[in-house]
């Protein structure tokens, strides 16, 4: 009978034997705590819910404790009596440990290691990567460079040595490339070997280009695009959060800054503009528009992408592991997921409009010149204090008693929106827009006089409602009450009169000739075709407004008459609020809405805002202060209009803050107990007496004492430029991940990191300039074939270029690159059958054209449904969620991609055209030319030889009819290109299609 076993009984005594006579202790953190991570803690570590037998062998006192059976796992000093070497090299199938049916059996090696590291008294130690990092002295060596001090000190260790330095001309258009992201032209490499390697680094750091190529990574991280994802993928304005990244990458801005402002930038003392865009990071989550949504699931949805992209990004850990249960492999709790889930949930999906620093300077006058105005009002009414409580008193009272109504059942005729119910009795609606939304509650009719409809913020809607177009105004087109008696089968419609508001636009016809907006007596004419509108202008428009309508006759109906109400909307009204009331003919407050819900409000407890609208309320009514606030009004209509907005963080109010609850299973809609902002065990400890807020955990963050956040960013850095970084794995620095093979070389370079003002570009600089990077890429078989992927760092770094690299060094070479800071994202051209598969036609997709076309590409606009196939084929993520390292794959379309593609064929049209205007009169001059560009190196006699045959080849088939010049150059066959003086056009034509060839060379794309 053949058992599944994990060894046989004499591979076992082998093993040990082997273990009995090593001389070499096992490192717990190279050796051991991967075994255990590996076979034993998915069933035996922290998630104590699905523990098997109790026993817990990710810590020393459990596992010498031992589970259920009160028998020790780990015996230390005796293998032998260990319970653990027994299980896991018994030939029972029912005994042996892990079960073959469960996971891999132990090697050999492996048990042969445990049994080295129990015989040496079993000595567990913390997980590397959770202990704060540190500096170690350098080893002694002749090196000048902190990494090569390492390096050569492990390679010398290892029998081997450095490779030589890489030939100028490749090391300059490395450096370059890692820089910048752009090759050199000529003349830099001609700066480069005047100037040298330092020279040449301290210029590119100060280039603009320079945070173009490196706000890359972490867009990336941050899941950055252009759209909303799902099924309708719609266009979302958040290209000024990555316009922020790249300028504070430019300016060096100190990591710890860096990551402080993007979590919790709002938060700050007196916030600015800047400040709150760069919490656009966590908003970069997809937002779901599909209908018949629950907005909260989706909420929910991006909390949860929210805490994955933390992990990712900040922490290099898969904490979305522990959503549903306690981690299975690192010490991080399902109670720990939540705590840090608290430190998020607090905020509100915001969005406000991004002004033009002139823009801010306008509005800081504008509201300069009405707080004067309103002094010199005070001055002119000395008692205006007195006035202003005797008003606001009148007012107050001469409001009748209303009644909220309480929805009873909830949705819409389309079943497109599921409105929720808000603690102050508000109707939000958050889903995909529905015309026709009703509610039904069933309060004590009897005596009812009339209605009042309040359209309220919401800080949940596009620049805080009330309104959910894009600049949060709205209209309701039609109001409709219905009542149904206790035996009655139909709803019987109830006439409405006497429309009053706090404010209405003018009437105004729209252009169809048919709609008309305007005054509150459209929500109850009758018709569809017109509509009440509340809009007060740029800088005033999200605010409050209420209508009060009248019942014809006071309701006279037995008691369980059930209320219905109806309303259809043009734009739709975001958070609405529903009253019902029995006094004497209602009329809404001659003053403004937000002035009488600013009143309700204990005047110790409100805002400033809430008492200038008070007071302008106040003002409005005195008919002595017209020029004031006509005056006022003038400024206010010179507001001016953001052409964009931004996507970003805010923080709730404390009197609405959510409360966290421990998810069962992770499942949105199943909270179990409540949870308080806290930080894992593992780390470090929170500040004696700091908040709990989200402004407290990001400096926890960056805490110097944090174990992750300098390590995972300098091994980002390190990723790179290197093509993998130092912990390879740099999505996971847990225990699963392998010891890194220059671990101290990365605490050493985190903790100078943070030692040196959490500066990027001085630790860039510190790796271009070590001797370590400068090494030539080429390797000795013997070189590649004991470390093929270049671990051990003895030759210099070699990988295909980024995708966007590969793009940009096709524009740059051809001439065609527009240098152009920021700005809305350029779409570019795609096939159109890309375009006739997409579910949403994306009709905005019209491609940029002249210079704009040709800009770099992190301005490229990404949308999520409908990657670009340029970007995809070259391994560029589509932002569906957090990317901490690319995958580099080898295929042929991507061959065909830098061949085809409509971005690459321009290129080479434009190449060719470059090299016939910019190179010698004959054809070897241009071949040498065009390979330089391309390569920042001349030819070898082959290479020319092969591209001059190519040359000729073309011209033959386009002498021969085959090929038409006209098509080549310009891809129309009636049209000729501008070209240089004595080029033809079968010269033009055969450089274009030689040029496609040149721009799709291993070394024209490569790093090297």
């Amino acid at each position: 009978m053949l058992l599944r076993q994990p060894c046989t009984p004499l591979l076992i005594i082998l093993s040990l034997l082997m273990a009995g006579s090593s001389g070499d202790s096992a490192d717990f953190q190279r050796d051991i705590q991967p075994i255990l991570a590996e076979h034993c803690t998915l069933c035996h570590g922290v998630d104590a819910a699905d523990r098997k037998s109790g026993l817990r062998l990710d810590q020393r006192d459990g596992a010498l404790k031992g589970g259920e059976s009160g028998i020790a796992a780990i015996v230390p000093g005796s293998p032998e009596m260990s319970e653990l070497m027994k299980r896991v090299t018994s030939a029972d199938p029912d005994a042996v440990m892990p079960p073959p049916s469960h996971n891999k059996p132990l090697s050999a090696k492996e048990i042969s290691q445990l049994s080295e590291w129990i015989k040496d008294g079993a000595k567990y130690e913390s997980h590397w990567a959770f202990v704060p990092p540190q500096k170690t002295d350098l080893p002694k060596n002749d090196a000048q460079n902190p990494i090569d001090a390492f390096v050569v000190s492990h390679l010398k260790d290892q029998g081997m040595s450095l490779t030589a330095k890489a030939p100028s001309s490749m090391l300059c258009r490395r450096i370059y490339l890692d820089l910048i992201g752009l090759p050199p032209s000529p003349q830099e490499l001609k700066d480069f070997e005047l100037h040298g390697v330092a020279a040449t680094v301290e210029k590119l750091l100060k280039s603009e280009r320079f945070g173009e190529k490196w706000a890359r990574p972490w867009l990336d991280a941050a899941r950055y695009s252009d759209t909303n994802g799902y099924e309708k993928d719609m266009p979302r304005e958040q290209w000024v959060w990555r316009d922020w990244v790249i300028d504070a990458v430019n300016r060096d801005m100190p990591y710890d800054q860096f990551l402080i402002e993007q979590l919790a930038g709002d938060l700050l003392p007196n916030p600015t503009q800047q400040q709150i865009i760069a919490t656009g990071f966590l908003r970069n989550s997809m937002i779901n528009e599909e209908g018949a949504i629950v907005a909260e699931q989706f909420r929910m949805a991006e909390m949860f992408d929210r805490i994955d992209c933390l992990g990712k990004a900040v922490l290099g850990l898969t904490v979305q592991c522990a959503q549903c249960h306690s981690h299975k492999f690192d010490p991080f709790t399902h109670d720990e997921y939540y705590g840090l889930f608290a430190f998020l949930n607090t905020s509100y999906e915001a969005q406000s409009w991004v002004y033009t620093p002139e823009q801010e300077q306008q509005i800081r006058e504008i509201h300069r010149r009405v707080r004067e105005a309103e002094e010199r009002f005070r001055s002119m009414r000395p008692q205006w204090e007195t006035e202003l409580a005797t008003w606001s008193k009148v007012l107050v009272e001469q409001q009748p008693a209303w009644e909220p109504l309480i929805a009873t059942e909830l949705g819409t005729i389309s079943g497109l929106n599921h409105p929720t119910q808000e603690a102050d009795h508000s109707l939000l609606m958050k889903g995909h827009p529905s015309a026709d939304v009703f509610m039904i509650s069933a309060p004590v009719l009897e005596g009812a006089t009339g209605l009042r409809l309040e359209a309220l913020p919401h800080r949940d809607l596009p620049h805080n409602g009330p309104g959910r177009s894009k600049f949060g105004t709205w209209a309701i087109n039609e109001f409709e009450a219905f009542v149904k008696k206790p035996d009655a089968k139909d709803w019987e419609k109830v006439k409405l009169v006497n429309a009053t508001s706090d404010f209405s636009q003018p009437e105004q016809k729209q252009a169809d000739g048919k709609k008309v907006t305007g005054p509150v007596a459209h929500l109850i004419d009758g018709t569809d075709d017109t509509s009440w509108n509340a809009d007060r202008g740029v800088g005033r428009r999200n605010q409050a407004s209420v209508a009060v309508v009248q019942f014809e006759h006071p309701l006279h109906v037995p008691e369980g008459t059930q209320l219905k109400l109806a309303w259809r909307m043009g734009d739709m009204v975001g958070c609405l609020r529903f009253s019902l009331t029995k006094g004497p003919a209602p009329v809404a407050p001659a003053a403004n809405h937000a002035a009488v819900l600013a009143l309700s409000v204990p005047e110790a407890e409100r805002t400033p805002e809430q008492s200038a609208a008070i007071f302008a309320a106040w003002r409005s009514s005195i008919a002595d202060a017209k020029p004031v606030t006509d005056e006022i009004e003038a400024l206010w209509n010179t507001f001016p209009q953001a052409a964009t907005s931004v996507l970003h963080l805010a923080e709730q109010s404390p009197a609405v803050r959510r409360q966290t609850h421990q998810l069962s299973r992770g499942e949105w809609d199943q909270p179990q107990q409540a949870i308080e902002p806290h930080t894992p065990a593992v780390f470090h400890s929170w500040p004696q007496n700091a908040e709990r807020n989200r402004l407290e955990f990001a400096r926890w963050l960056v805490d110097p004492r944090s174990p992750l956040t300098a390590r995972v960013a300098v091994n980002r850095v390190w990723q790179s430029i290197f093509g993998t970084g130092l912990v390879e794995t740099s999505d996971d620095f847990g225990t699963r991940a392998p010891v890194p093979e220059y671990r101290h070389l990365l605490d050493w370079l985190a903790a100078d990191f943070v030692e040196h003002g959490w500066s990027h570009k001085r630790l860039i600089q510190m790796i271009v300039s070590s001797d370590v990077y400068q090494q030539s890429s080429q390797a000795s078989p013997a070189l590649l074939e004991r470390d093929p992927r270049n671990i051990l760092l003895a030759r210099g770094p070699r990988f295909r270029a980024e995708a966007e690299v590969v793009r940009d060094i096709a524009l740059s070479v051809s001439g065609l690159m527009t240098h152009k800071r920021g700005g809305p994202s350029i779409i570019p051209p795609v096939p159109q059958n890309v375009l006739d598969i997409n579910y949403v036609y994306p009709a905005y997709w019209k491609p940029a054209e002249g210079a704009e076309r040709y800009r770099r590409t992190v301005y490229g606009f990404r949308k999520r449904s409908m990657p670009d196939p340029v970007m995809s084929n070259f391994d560029a993520p589509n932002g569906d969620f957090a990317c901490a390292r690319r995958s580099r794959s080898n295929t042929p379309l991507a061959a065909l991609t830098s061949l085809n593609e409509t971005i690459f064929v321009e290129a080479a049209r434009a190449f060719a055209l470059r090299v016939l205007r910019e190179a010698g009169p004959n054809d070897v001059d241009r071949a040498s030319y065009a390979f330089f560009l391309c390569t920042s190196r001349p030819p070898n006699a082959d290479e020319q030889a092969a591209i001059l045959d190519l040359l000729q080849s073309r011209r033959q088939r386009i002498a021969e009819g085959w090929l038409n010049p006209r098509e080549i150059t310009t891809g129309d066959p009636a049209k000729l290109p501008e070209l240089p003086s004595a080029a033809t056009p079968q010269d033009a034509a055969a450089w274009t299609l030689t040029a496609r060839v040149l721009l799709n060379l291993d070394e024209t794309i490569t790093k090297k």
